[in-house]
């Protein structure tokens, strides 16, 4: 049987995200005079609160919500919408606090699961799966001793 994995909410990744688009927006009104900087710092502030919504804390219908993962290298991604989606292989970015996958669509897509989204467990098991394309288990066989 191969692991489903529910994802939770990030609060900090949504901070985060906050944070970037709040500084941009503060680049925009700096650099733009009147209406103009004011204009797209609104934007930028209203881009950062969207995509935080929908990718840190999940409450979009675009929205992760589970990953089923396979033996050798497969992975389905679930979405709140209903629909589940590949996981493209070969690029896959991993290290100790975020992995990103690409998804398999007609469109490019990247769903990026931060640590805080899983517990220790199964974020290690995540990052074994993405590093090698398969889930850690007993040697078939033993060498020969």
């Amino acid at each position: 049987m191969h692991p489903r994995i529910v994802l939770r909410p990030s609060p900090r990744l949504a901070a985060l995200i906050g944070a970037a688009h709040a500084g941009a927006a503060g680049g925009f009104w700096l650099a733009l005079p009147g209406a103009a900087g004011w204009a797209l710092a609104g934007l930028a502030l209203a881009l950062g609160a969207a995509s935080g919504w929908d990718r840190a804390l999940l409450r979009g219908r675009g929205s992760p919500r589970a990953l089923q993962l396979a033996g050798e290298g497969g992975a389905r991604i679930e979405f709140a919408d209903g629909t589940d989606w590949p996981v493209a292989k070969g690029w896959r970015s991993v290290n100790r606090f975020w992995v990103a996958l690409p998804l398999e669509r007609a469109r490019r897509r990247t769903v990026l699961i931060t640590g805080d989204m899983l517990d220790p467990g199964q974020f290690r098991l995540l990052r074994l799966w993405a590093l090698w394309g398969r889930l850690p288990g007993v040697a078939s066989a033993q060498l020969p001793g």
